[in-house]
């Protein structure tokens, strides 16, 4: 059985393209950053980066809907392949072919998880908009 089933944030947008032919049909790439679950000491990657390619009705689902940060669930099965690359060089490739594709998160989430990463809240204001400073707290500033 050749089965795979992954969480995961896209790394950056997908890459669309469309086959040459009387019947077109979308292929659609990405890369998926899985989150390990367990750490090895003195191993400071904590994510996989998996590739992944959708097919068909597939491709054109990604295409509409999935951006960069996304949080998905997909399943699919492991392919393997080579092609010698222009020095001549065989290259081995590893790829999740998506059957399955659905959001981990609400569209809401995935903003507010997007944007949490990018700027802090702003701080609490008073109404003439000066940052309330709590009491007891005069010796931390760096002005008196």
């Amino acid at each position: 059985m050749n089965k795979v089933i992954l969480l995961g944030r896209l790394t950056k947008d997908p890459e669309i393209r469309y086959t040459q032919g009387d019947e077109p049909m979308c292929v659609a790439r990405y890369t998926l950053a899985v989150d390990r679950r367990f750490h090895r000491q003195n191993d400071d990657q904590t994510a996989d980066f998996i590739r992944c390619v959708a097919f068909g009705k597939g491709g054109e689902f990604t295409e509409k809907y999935l951006k960069k940060g996304m949080k998905i669930c997909v399943s699919g099965r492991i392919q393997t392949g080579s092609y010698t690359n222009r020095e001549g060089q065989k290259v081995y490739t590893t790829d999740v072919v998506i059957e399955e594709q659905d959001f981990a998160e609400s569209k809401a989430a995935g903003q507010q998880s997007s944007q949490s990463d990018q700027t802090p809240p702003p701080a609490p204001t008073d109404e003439d908009g000066f940052m309330s400073i709590p009491d007891g707290i005069d010796d931390e500033l760096p002005f008196n």
